[in-house]
């Protein structure tokens, strides 16, 4: 892009901001949620707790409640993990808005070399923050994976339970 073309036309600068901008709101979305997700699975683990107190177990019930303790436990540092490069991804967005903020204003002075080096920096601010946006999303996958195993599993329980009700009908 010809920064003298930028300088001369808000609407190039508006262009180059937006989708960072669009992206970062979005980020910032998703770690919301994700943090609602891991104080969900800090309840879930609670209940866990509460549960594991209060009844004797059949040995197979033992093991479905241990199995379920796993499954939650690495739901939790997945979902961690996660937070973790939705961070980066969106620190990456907003570092590349400034970036190409500080090159527009730049650009105006018509000094290739600042105008490329930013637009540069900003790119690669941009593709790293893309990569760990997609990093983020595998490992709420993942986390969202477990989450259903431990569906499934309750669900059987339930089924199991009763079972000899719907005999009877």
């Amino acid at each position: 892009m010809d920064p003298t073309s930028l300088a001369q036309s808000p609407f190039a600068v508006l262009t180059l901001i937006a989708a960072p901008a669009v992206l970062t709101n979005a980020t910032s979305v998703l770690a919301m949620s994700t943090i609602n997700r891991m104080l969900r699975t800090r309840d879930r683990m609670h209940d866990l707790y509460a549960t594991s107190q209060k009844a004797e177990f059949t040995e197979p019930e033992k093991i479905r409640l241990l199995a379920q303790v796993d499954r939650v436990e690495r739901q939790a540092e997945l979902l961690l993990r996660a937070l973790r490069f939705i961070y980066i991804s969106l620190s990456g967005f907003a570092a590349a808005v400034l970036m190409t903020l500080i090159g527009a204003s730049l650009a105006h002075y018509q000094n290739a070399f600042w105008f490329r080096a930013l637009s540069t920096i900003g790119l690669l601010l941009g593709i790293v923050a893309v990569s760990s946006l997609v990093i983020g999303c595998s490992y709420l996958l993942r986390a969202t994976y477990i989450s259903l195993a431990n569906i499934r599993d309750e669900a059987t329980v339930i089924r199991e339970r009763h079972k000899p009700a719907l005999k009877s009908l």
